[in-house]
């Protein structure tokens, strides 16, 4: 699925002056190994700097935007926004998953839409800019992208947690979660979740694994709340 990748760049607001970084980044393995590249092409290594580079950005983030906080407190803010399913939301917010170059049979399985090769992209990427254009390049970038609109990402991440303590201060039946559909191979499954206050369905969600699409459920039974209220 190619796309022009400078599409890609104006969405994030940064233009490479080495468009190889780009295309490395968005390279996966099964491209690769099935397109007879150098196996070494692809974005593995990069990620892992991108990682690391992310770690750096968000650690003086939490550091300066929270406190009297204890490193406990700001360890688990940490891991709780920039955590494989929360990256892959940041990454679906400009569509980079779309840009991802997949071999067929990845892309066959669902690979396009697995929140693990979309968060590792973006962890590419981030590695990529900061290779291009250095460290305040990949800050901004990380600032504009993911750790930005904070407390609608902990609205995303906390969603169930969230959605429980609202149900328990305002009903007096019990929050379920319903599977209502598994489908697709054992390698690409798919679930879709219900989640219901009493009898009233309150939201739908679909995901890779039951917890994630009970995530999804909790979020979209949020965000009816909160228009209601």
């Amino acid at each position: 699925m190619d796309k022009n990748l400078n599409i890609l760049e104006e969405r994030i607001g940064y233009d490479f002056k080495d468009e190889k970084l780009l295309l490395l980044a968005l390279t996966h393995t099964s491209f690769a190994n099935e397109n007879h590249e150098d196996r070494s092409f692809h974005n593995e290594r990069i990620e892992f700097l991108g990682d690391a580079v992310l770690e750096l950005i968000s650690s003086e983030y939490f550091y300066k935007t929270m406190p009297g906080k204890s490193e406990g407190e700001m360890t688990k803010q940490r891991a709780s926004m920039v955590c494989e399913m929360t990256l892959a939301f940041c990454a679906r917010q400009f569509g980079l998953e779309q840009f991802i170059r997949l071999g067929k049979g990845e892309e066959h399985t669902g690979g396009r839409n697995r929140d693990s090769i979309i968060s590792d992209a973006l962890e590419a990427l981030i590695g990529a800019i900061y290779l291009d254009g250095g460290f305040a390049s990949a800050k901004e970038f990380v600032l504009k992208f993911v750790l930005n609109d904070m407390e609608h990402k902990k609205f995303f991440y906390d969603s169930k947690t969230i959605l429980q303590e609202k149900i328990q201060s305002h009903y007096t039946e019990e929050l379920a979660y319903d599977l209502l559909e598994e489908s697709g191979p054992d390698h690409d499954k798919r679930f879709r979740m219900q989640v219901r206050v009493g009898s009233r369905i309150l939201g739908e969600g679909v995901g890779r694994t039951k917890k994630s699409a009970q995530q999804m459920a909790a979020y979209q039974a949020l965000l009816l709340l909160q228009k209601e209220d």
